[in-house]
């Protein structure tokens, strides 16, 4: 058999839509680190790399329509003239989808007045030339393209999500419906589509429908024998609504002909961009891709760059003579990422002109280490272990690069690229990654650390310079760099962790699954696998008869948001979320956290100080900012945090210092004043735009609704984003937000100006002068800048928040050394600080760290600290 070329034609329009609602109850979990939503963009991608997998396509393109405006509208006015509109969440992401198709070595196109469909359906036809060889798939979430089925042209009908798919063949047809691909064009023209908004013959469904076209063939000939028809309201209906049939006929049908400007030639494949979709990835926060990229082994030129020659003395002992200049770079290499359990495996230290390396870890003792690192928090804590305290640095190039630009990573090799500062490789390159880590021959790791020390010190004087700039080498000397002391010094701290508290929770959590276990099981009349999605469909909506959408080739949707809907109506569905919520806390929480307590019976989170572009801190290994405090299960996981021998935990934590941030930038008196007289600021918002005279007027439903606009409408959410949080319909969204700023005047201008400004600059700053660039400001597609104007307002207020709290914390640890107090901070959790602190000084550090944490910045209104005590972080929060 001759092999023919595979033609893959995806409609890019309604998969991309499937793509944001198949992720829609994750919405806000899907976010990259510069806040876009993401959803869309990450299912649209799974989609697509399984479909690339299955057909293996030679030749691929994915249509998009060009606008709401087409022949069709023309044809008729109201043509999916019902459509809501379109969720600027969703909206958002499309270009971001179509920037990362071509970077797959994927086409899209477009083509004005017409829609995908036709795109579609115009290749396909030429694909069906003499003169070529394909097979071609189309894929889409709208059945009209049935009609373009033939014996060289499936549809795949994405049935629930991006992952599942209906396939349609003319036998599948004929089978499923009894009709040809024609016949089909003639089905929508009786029956109308109520998603492109054409209504078809009054009364007549797809029952009728297919009846009708089962007796005459077709449209035409059913109208020339209408006459015929007995009597019946039917008939009536069909003569009245003739022209209103032939017209929906016209618009269901694919314009096959459609003038496009690309040829079958111009969707051949094309490799993908390796280093532009590593970027891509990293800025929309896709590890799990960036690493397959990694694993897959896949390189390009412009990932390579150009190894020069580099030379390094290899240092053994200590009989080699060693000056240290004020230039030299010293770097420390751990195999994996986790340095309080890591071994150094290897180090250098230098300049351009003189390097050496060494595994030597006994010279560290001896060395008087240079003041220019990369990653200070590291080498402290790693020194440390090694009873050498390492002096605060002078320049940390990890940390420079991170405020000059939060775009990218700052890795060295991001660094060698950015600064023109010379070749190095990626660690993957050199150890591997996954389960293929592994160390080198000596002389391949001593090149490769000497090649870090060349790329740092060639790159300081550029970096410095951007900094002075920027100004920003404050920011980097008087912030971060004292902060990176504080924050190894809470890491090499650690928090004491009960294992038995930890274990009684989980064998209580046990007893609980082990309960409702039961009680499904009697509920549900039979015991199944309540964790298997497949097994309890079959319960829910087969056994129970529960109302749910289509079944799949997996079987029923079991989502945590299907589930919500159907718990009012049936028992056994809340004892199956409760069950979910208690498993979710043991397996992650309880189970997850009992190996991480190390050999001093404590828990060493790492932070990362050099990742999200706002400036806050980030928890890893384990993540302890993200213990779940809204459920009681979750919150008890804080009962086996305990404070040292005869010592208690204090928190201390900011009360809405992102609202007094607001206020102070935008200086909009009304806001200031009710942070300035001490009131409620909730009730406050909802007395200003829900018309409330008095404050005891304000229902708690009423200061929820106020709540959520406070802090959903300065960081930009949409009459969708607030519709779907209050459960209210879009007008009444639409409508709170367009009074919160007429009641807030001030904060609307501060919107305006900012984002004149970033506009101007390409850039916003918090207070302290931390930068934030808006590359997309300026943008002609209306998403991409409305998005980045979003960016824009929000950047200034949650920057200039973590900021403050950097301040306070660095002035803390400054004021607990300089007065020889034992109180030691333990943890950051966003705008909380947690201390140990012996019962004997409790009152003084109670005193001082609301003191410091208050006046770590001077607003135009008051900074205010809410303190609590416990011998457990569960009772000191």
């Amino acid at each position: 058999m001759e092999n023919k070329n595979r033609l893959l034609l995806i409609d890019g329009s309604s998969i991309a839509f499937r793509a944001f609602f198949a992720l829609y109850s994750q919405l806000d979990r899907f976010r990259a680190p510069n806040g876009l939503h993401t959803n869309a963009i990450f299912a649209f991608h799974t989609m697509l790399s399984s479909l690339m997998e299955r057909i293996q396509p030679t030749h691929v393109l994915i249509a998009f329509d060009a606008g709401k405006t087409t022949f069709r509208t023309e044809m008729f006015a109201d043509y999916k003239g019902g459509r809501s509109k379109t969720p600027d969440e969703f909206r958002e992401q499309l270009p971001f989808i179509k920037e990362m198709i071509e970077k797959l070595g994927i086409r899209h196109y477009e083509l004005a007045n017409y829609e995908a469909d036709d795109i579609i359906g115009t290749l396909d036809k030429m694909a069906e030339a003499p003169d070529v060889n394909f097979d071609v798939t189309i894929v889409t979430g709208d059945k009209d393209m049935i009609q373009l089925v033939d014996g060289n042209t499936r549809v795949e009908i994405s049935k629930k999500g991006v992952a599942e798919f209906e396939e349609y063949t003319t036998a599948y047809l004929m089978e499923k419906m009894g009709l040809t691909p024609q016949q089909f064009i003639d089905l929508k023209a009786l029956m109308g589509d109520s998603s492109d908004n054409y209504p078809g013959v009054t009364k007549v469904g797809e029952k009728t429908a297919l009846k009708l076209l089962q007796e005459w063939g077709s449209l035409e000939n059913l109208y020339a024998n209408v006459e015929t028809l007995k009597a019946s309201k039917m008939k009536e209906n069909l003569i009245a609504d003739k022209d209103m049939a032939f017209l929906s006929q016209r618009l269901a049908t694919i314009n096959t002909q459609a003038p496009i400007e690309i040829s079958l030639e111009d969707t051949v494949l094309q490799p993908k961009k390796i280093a532009e979709l590593g970027v891509f990835y990293d800025e929309m926060g896709f590890a799990q891709f960036k690493s397959k990229l990694l694993t897959d082994g896949a390189v390009s030129d412009d990932a390579i760059g150009i190894k020069e020659e580099i030379s390094y003395e290899l240092v053994s002992d200590d009989s080699v003579s060693m000056e240290i200049s004020p230039d030299d770079f010293f770097y420390l290499e751990t195999l994996g990422e986790n340095y309080h359990r890591e071994e150094i495996i290897g180090f250098a230290w230098g300049n351009v002109d003189k390097i050496y390396v060494s595994k030597n870890v006994d010279l560290l003792k001896q060395l008087n280490l240079p003041e220019n690192t990369y990653d200070f928090k590291k080498n402290r804590v790693l020194l440390n272990r090694l009873g050498v305290q390492l002096s605060v640095s002078k320049f940390d190039a990890m940390l420079a690069k991170y405020l000059i630009s939060t775009t990218e990573d700052n890795k060295i090799t991001t660094i060698a690229r950015l600064f023109d500062a010379g070749y190095v490789a990626s660690d993957e390159e050199i150890y591997g990654k996954g389960t293929k880590l592994a160390l080198p021959a000596d002389e391949v790791m001593f090149e490769h650390l000497a090649r870090k020390i060349r790329v740092l010190a060639q790159a300081k004087p550029k970096m410095i310079q951007e900094l002075v700039d920027n100004e920003q080498l404050q920011l980097l000397n008087e912030m971060e760099l004292p902060l990176a002391e504080v924050l190894a010094k809470m890491e090499i701290a650690g928090i004491f962790v009960n294992q038995q508290t930890l274990e009684q929770i989980g064998a209580e959590n046990e007893e609980k699954l082990a309960l409702l276990t039961r009680e499904i099981y009697d509920l549900a009349g039979e015991e199944f696998n309540i964790n298997s999605p497949k097994q309890l469909g079959v319960i829910l909506f087969e056994k129970l008869q529960l109302p749910a959408g289509k079944k799949t080739k997996t079987g029923y949707s079991t989502a945590v948001d299907v589930l919500e809907e159907l718990a009012t109506m049936s028992p056994v569905v809340a004892k199956i979320l409760e069950y979910r919520q208690i498993n979710k806390v043991q397996s992650t929480y309880v189970k997850g956290l009992i190996p991480q307590i190390a050999s001093d019976g404590k828990i060493h989170t790492r932070y990362i100080q050099d990742l999200t572009q706002t400036g806050r801190l980030s928890s890893v290994d384990p993540n302890l900012q993200n213990i779940p405090v809204r459920l009681e299960e979750g919150r008890k996981i804080r009962k086996a945090f305990v404070p040292s021998k005869n010592a208690i935990l204090l928190s201390s934590d900011y009360s809405q210092i992102e609202l007094r941030v607001l206020a102070h930038i935008s200086g909009d008196e009304h806001l200031i004043d009710a942070f300035n007289h001490g009131a409620d600021i909730h009730t406050s918002t909802a007395m200003r735009v829900f018309g409330i005279d008095k404050p005891e007027a304000v229902t708690p439903n009423d200061r929820r609704n106020a709540k959520a606009v406070n802090f959903g409408v300065v960081y930009g959410i949409s009459d969708f984003g607030l519709a779907r949080n209050l459960g209210i319909t879009r007008k009444d969204a639409k409508n709170y937000i367009e009074t919160y700023f007429e009641r807030y005047p001030g904060i609307k201008a501060y919107m305006e100006n900012i984002v004149r400004e970033a506009r101007d600059k390409g850039f916003v700053e918090t207070m302290s002068h931390r930068r934030r660039k808006i590359p997309d400001i300026n943008a002609r597609n209306f998403n991409v800048r409305g998005f980045a104007e979003r960016t824009a307002i929000n950047s200034p207020i949650q920057g200039s928040a973590a900021d403050i709290l950097k301040i306070a914390m660095i002035n803390l640890d400054r004021a607990l050394t300089e007065k020889g107090y034992k109180t030691q901070l333990l943890l950051q959790v966003h705008d909380e600080i947690i201390l140990d602190v012996p019962k004997e000084e409790l009152d003084v550090i109670q005193k001082l760290v609301k003191e410091t944490m208050e006046e770590a910045m001077t607003l135009a209104v008051p900074l205010k600290v809410d303190e609590n005590t416990g011998q457990t972080w569960y009772e000191a929060k």
